[in-house]
C-alpha cells in the first residue's frame, strides 16, 4: 500500500512555521488585501492570531509557540480557504477591528474599515482635537446613516456618552449583524437600529451629530472589483456612475435633520473635487486621517441650511 501523502501539519509545528507558510501561499496566489490589512504578512498574522484567540496587536510573543495538531490543521484549513474562496480574512474568522475594538462580521455586511472609526475613537472632533464639537457631553442625539454592522454607531455611543444614537440601514440582513454587535458591546440602551432608506424612517427627528459612511464607489469600479471586494454586499459599495449619488441625497436632506448647532461628518472616498465643483456654496471642511487625505468632510447645520 502506498504511503498516504504528508500533510503540512506534520512539519509546520510553531506559529512562525504557519506564518511563513501562509505568507508564501498568499503571495503565490496573488491575493488582494484591504480589509484591515495591506499585505500578505499582516493578513497571515491576523488570521493566525484571531483564530487562536490571541491578542491581534503583537505577533512577537507567540512566534515560537508550538501548536497542537488540531490548531495546526485549523490554521492550514483557514489559509487554504482564504485562497480558494477569496473571502476577506474577517469573514473567515467572523471578526473585524476598528482602533482595536472588535466587531462581528459576515457576508451580510461590508467589512468595517471606515476612516470615521479613527476620528470617533480618538476624539478628533472634540476640544482637544479639531474643536468641531466643543463639548462631547452636550451631544444628546446622534445619527449613523448606512450603519451596516453598526460599528460606527457603537463608536459614536462610546465617544458621546450622553447621546441616544439612531443607526439606519436599508438592509434588514445588515441590521441583524448590527443587532449582535450592539448586544456584544452592551449598547442596547444607547443605540436604536432602524431599517429604511436614509432619512425616510426618521420623520422630523433632528440630531446634534450625523455621521455616515455611505456607498461611494463608482459603478465602473464596482464592476471591476477583485474577488475579495466582490464578496461584500454590492449595495454597500455602489454609489452610482460617479460614486456620489447617495452622498448628494444626504447633503440634500441633512439640513432638515440637524439641530441648530449640529454637524454632518461624511466619508466620500476620493470625490472631493467633484463635490466642491458641484456645491460651490458649501464650505466643506476636509479631515485627514492616518490613511486618508480629503476623503472625509464636515459641514455644520448653518451651512447645510443654505439651499444655494
Amino acid at each position: 500500500m502506498a504511503p498516504s501523502p504528508a500533510s503540512p501539519a506534520d512539519e509546520l509545528l510553531t506559529v512562525r512555521d504557519l506564518l511563513r507558510y501562509a505568507v508564501s501561499r498568499f503571495a503565490a496566489a496573488r491575493l488582494t488585501y484591504g480589509h484591515g490589512t495591506e499585505n500578505a504578512l499582516d493578513e497571515a498574522a491576523f488570521l493566525i492570531l484571531e483564530s487562536l484567540s490571541l491578542p491581534i496587536d503583537d505577533l512577537g510573543p507567540w512566534l515560537e509557540a508550538r501548536l497542537t495538531r488540531a490548531e495546526r490543521e485549523k490554521l492550514i484549513a483557514l489559509i487554504e480557504a482564504r485562497i480558494t474562496t477569496r473571502k476577506p480574512a474577517p469573514y473567515l474568522v467572523g471578526k473585524a477591528y476598528i482602533q482595536g475594538i472588535g466587531f462581528r462580521v459576515d457576508e451580510r455586511v461590508i467589512v468595517p474599515r471606515s476612516y470615521l472609526g479613527e476620528i470617533l475613537a480618538t476624539g478628533a472632533l472634540g476640544p482637544d482635537g479639531l474643536g468641531l464639537i466643543a463639548d462631547p457631553m452636550a451631544v444628546e442625539t446622534a445619527l449613523d446613516l448606512c450603519t451596516g454592522s453598526g460599528c460606527l454607531a457603537i463608536l459614536a455611543a462610546m465617544a458621546f456618552p450622553a447621546a441616544a444614537v439612531d443607526a439606519v440601514d436599508l438592509s434588514a440582513a445588515a441590521l441583524e449583524v448590527a443587532r449582535l454587535n450592539v448586544a456584544d458591546h452592551q449598547a442596547d440602551d444607547h443605540v436604536r437600529l432602524v431599517q429604511g432608506d436614509l432619512f425616510a424612517p426618521l420623520g422630523n427627528r433632528r440630531y446634534d451629530l450625523i455621521i455616515t459612511n455611505p456607498p461611494y464607489v463608482a459603478a465602473a469600479e464596482v464592476a471591476a472589483f477583485p474577488p475579495e471586494y466582490a464578496r461584500e454586499p454590492e449595495m454597500a459599495h455602489l454609489g452610482g456612475a460617479d460614486g456620489l449619488d447617495i452622498v448628494r441625497r444626504i447633503l440634500a436632506g441633512a439640513g432638515d435633520h440637524l439641530t441648530a448647532d449640529g454637524g454632518l461628518l461624511c466619508e466620500i472616498g476620493t470625490g472631493h473635487e467633484i463635490l466642491e465643483a458641484e456645491f460651490p456654496h458649501l464650505p466643506f471642511f476636509w479631515l485627514d486621517t492616518a490613511a486618508s487625505e480629503s476623503e472625509v468632510f464636515w459641514l455644520n447645520a448653518e451651512a447645510l441650511a443654505q439651499r444655494g
